[in-house]
This record gives C-alpha cells, structure tokens and sequence, in this order.
C-alpha cells in the first residue's frame, strides 16, 4: 500500500512539491494541480511524481453536482468534468467527488438527500461526468459520506451497479460509515465488510479514526489515525491485499506536522502488520 495525505505547506514547482511529499514519507500524493494547469505544468509534475516513485491517488472535484439551484449544479457538473479529464491526464487513480446535497450546505445534511428522485438524480450526474469525459486509464468515483448517497457498502454496491459504467470506481471512506453505536461496537468487522464488498472496485481510501462520546443520542468522532480506536494493522493488510499500488490518505488534519505524525503512524502500524509503504 501507499501512504500520502495533504502536504499545508507552499511550493513553488515541482521540486519543491517533491520534496515536500518526501519529507512527509508520502508514496502517494493528491493532484497538485487543478484542471487549469498548462500542458506543460501537468507534465512537469506527472514527470516529478514518476522521477520519485509517487503515485498520484486523486484529484479531488469537490463541487455540489445536485446544489439545487440549477446555475450552481451545472457550473459543479462542468468543473467535474474538467477535474476527471485532469486526472485522465495525469493518470491518477480517480477523479473523486462526493455526492452532492440538496441542502443549502453543499456537503451537509438535508432530508432531500434521501429521496428516490435524489437517487436518481446522483446515478444521472455520475453518468453524465463520465459520458463527457470517457476516461480509459482512470475512474470518477463518489466518496462515501454520513449523511447522502452511499452510507452503506451495500448502498455502493447498488450505485455502481445502477450507474453502469466502467469507468465508475469505489472511494472508500469507512469512518465516514461508522454511524451508530451498533456499527461502532462492531468498527473493525465493518472496516472488513467494506473491503470485502467493495475490494474490486476501490480506486483509493481516506484513512481516518474514529471514537465515541458518552452524549446523547451518540457522537461518534472522526479523529486522526492513533488517536481512535480502529484497528490500522489491519487496514494496512486489507489495503495491501488490493495490490501495493493501493493509496490511502489520511485527511482533515490542520497543520505540515500533522499530516506527517498522522501517516507515520499508519505506515507504523502497517510495518507491524508485515505490509510495505
């Protein structure tokens, strides 16, 4: 498997970028890059992610492609578009995006994010991206969330199946499915559960922790990798099992410091479990 996350740090070119990521351990890296980049600034960067053995994971398009006011949603849809293309380009492993929401948050909770046209409307969208794309070395995938399509593996499981292309992939996020205390109890079992389920598909996985309050009704919290209560050796072996090439970035984290005690700790527990990063 392959550590990377977000580096918080400027650069100015390439080397810069590289030496960054090395200093942070990464082998793995996010798109540097946005879908406005010239020819010969994609180049440059795919060309020093290669010279340094960095795969690149992901190019993030995080627009609300259902924002229910249309300019909006046409506007995240085109830029979508624009991000997978880039990933295409740089041969990343996906172009992800979540969902989206029907709410006046673009990745919050809405009670019309549970809707069958909703449904509807996100195996449409994840159509249409792909469509006008095309892509033949990389994916457009959705990353799972709390609250919008998919919370569930077996959710995915029906997305991918009811989008119906080859060029849709699997994100995978567990934290972000620990959602009861009931799923919690049994946190480590679901982790597996995901893999197994979704193994052919996953493109790349968001490595997070998480640990439970005693409040009410319950908070479950996302917190960085050693600080929770999931089982890394083992997330570092059902990684591993996908293929060495498998990138998982830990995320959410505020600072360079952060980001490199966070997968540290990753690559530690994967060294344990017997697992190369």
């Amino acid at each position: 498997m392959r550590v990377g996350g977000a580096i918080e740090r400027p650069w100015a070119d390439p080397d810069e970028w590289g030496a960054l990521a090395k200093e942070l351990g990464y082998r793995a890296v996010l798109s540097p890059v946005d879908y406005l980049a010239s020819a010969e600034e994609r180049r440059a960067y795919a060309e020093k992610a290669k010279e340094l053995d960095l795969v690149i994971g992901e190019v993030g398009a995080w627009k609300n492609a259902l924002a229910a006011d249309g300019a909006e949603r046409s506007e995240a849809i085109e830029y979508c578009e624009n991000q997978l293309a880039l990933a295409e380009d740089l041969g990343a492993n996906c172009c992800v995006n979540i969902s989206g929401s029907r709410g006046a948050r673009w990745d919050g909770f809405s009670e019309d994010n549970y809707r069958d046209d909703t449904r509807d409307l996100v195996i449409e969208t994840a159509r249409k991206i792909i469509d006008a794309v095309k892509p033949k070395r990389t994916f457009y995938t959705i990353e799972s969330m709390p609250w919008m399509v998919p919370d569930s593996p077996d959710e995915y499981l029906t997305l991918i199946r009811d989008v119906d292309r080859p060029a849709f992939g699997a994100h995978l996020d567990f934290a972000n499915m620990i959602t009861s205390p009931r799923r919690y109890a049994f946190r480590n079992e679901f982790v597996a559960e995901c893999f197994a389920k979704l193994g052919p598909w996953v493109k790349s996985v968001h490595g997070k922790d998480v640990t439970i309050d005693h409040a009410y009704p319950v908070c479950i919290r996302e917190v960085m990798p050693g600080e929770g209560t999931l089982d890394y050796r083992n997330v570092a072996r059902l990684c591993e099992a996908l293929g060495p090439d498998t990138t998982l970035f830990v995320e959410h984290l505020p600072d360079f410091e952060s980001y490199r005690k966070a997968a540290a700790y990753v690559r530690a527990q994967a060294a344990l479990a017997g697992v190369a990063t």
